[in-house]
Formats: C-alpha cells, structure tokens, sequence
C-alpha cells in the first residue's frame, strides 16, 4: 500500500468512526456526559496534551481551537499519534453548556460556530474534561450541559490537570 492510499484508508476509517460515534451520542436524550474518575484517565498515545481553560473569553477559546488544530496537523490529524483534551473549570465551562439560563454567563452571547469548531476537533478524539466542582459551587444543573460523547465529567478540574501531568500529558494553556 502506497503512504497516500494508506493515510486516505486510515482518514477514511477514522471518518468513519467519527460519524457512528455521532449517531450514538444524538441518540442520548437530555442525558448529561459520562462522569471519569482520576483512575478512569489514561495516557494511550506516546505523545498527549492537556489544554487548560479556565477562562470565559471566546477570543482566547476560539484561539485555542486553533492552536489545537494546528497540534493536530502537526501529527496529521491522526489519533494513533497524539491525543489532546481540555480541563475546563471556572467560567471555562460556559462553552459547553447547551443552557447557559441561570448561571453566572446566561447573558453571554457565545458564537455557535465555536461549538462546532471544538466538535469538529472531537473527530479526531480530543475529549473536554469539565469541572463537577464548578458545576456544584455555581448551582449549575449537570443535564444543563451539552450532551455529547467527547464531553466527561471529572470530579475536579484542577486535579485532572495534575492528573494528566503526572501519567505524562504536556501541559499548554492559551493567553
């Protein structure tokens, strides 16, 4: 197999996986992400890094996205090759809230088109570790958060950041 017809081959596999993986999130209702503990985290790639977002500014979100895609390129998009997440805490998670109503960010207005950038990042395996302990002390409701497979919950974000530098994940925050 030549190197074009194995990376198409291996784009297409992962394309997909990416589109059955859709399917079976869209098929949770109202159900919020699945919730990890410290021990469910794992390292599974040589190469992975953690993108820490405690912040609620979409300029440096959307930032982020960028950098992260260009992380990704770098492997050529290849999840065999390098893993990426967010640790959201802290008004970071507002990004990830389908219903932001009664939170501290329920007038912010937050382009929809990020959302779907971070999204189209999650075909490539990136996954978003957010916050329980944000959630419980800003009284949010878990189901108030989007529902889909790359979302986990973590009991803090703050020790999944330790978490993931102690099982060898890079550490980068943007800003």
């Amino acid at each position: 197999m030549t190197k074009s017809t194995s990376t198409t081959s291996r784009r297409g596999f992962i394309g997909a996986l990416a589109l059955s993986g859709a399917a079976l999130g869209a098929s949770g209702v109202n159900a919020a992400p699945a919730k990890l503990t410290m021990g469910d985290i794992k390292k599974d790639t040589d190469l992975a890094c953690l993108y820490h977002c405690d912040f609620g500014d979409p300029q440096r979100f959307s930032q982020m996205l960028t950098n992260m895609n260009n992380h990704l390129s770098a492997y050529e998009f290849d999840p065999m090759r390098i893993k990426l997440v967010i640790v959201a805490h802290g008004a970071g998670i507002k990004f990830f809230l389908a219903d932001r109503s009664g939170t501290p960010w329920e007038k912010d207005q937050i382009d929809e088109d990020i959302y779907k950038r971070l999204a189209g990042l999650a075909k490539f395996e990136v996954e978003a570790y957010l916050c329980e302990i944000t959630y419980k002390r800003s009284n949010i409701d878990l189901n108030k958060t989007r529902n889909d497979a790359f979302l986990k919950f973590v009991p803090s974000g703050v020790a999944t950041v330790a978490e993931l530098q102690s099982k060898g994940f890079a550490y980068l925050k943007v800003g």
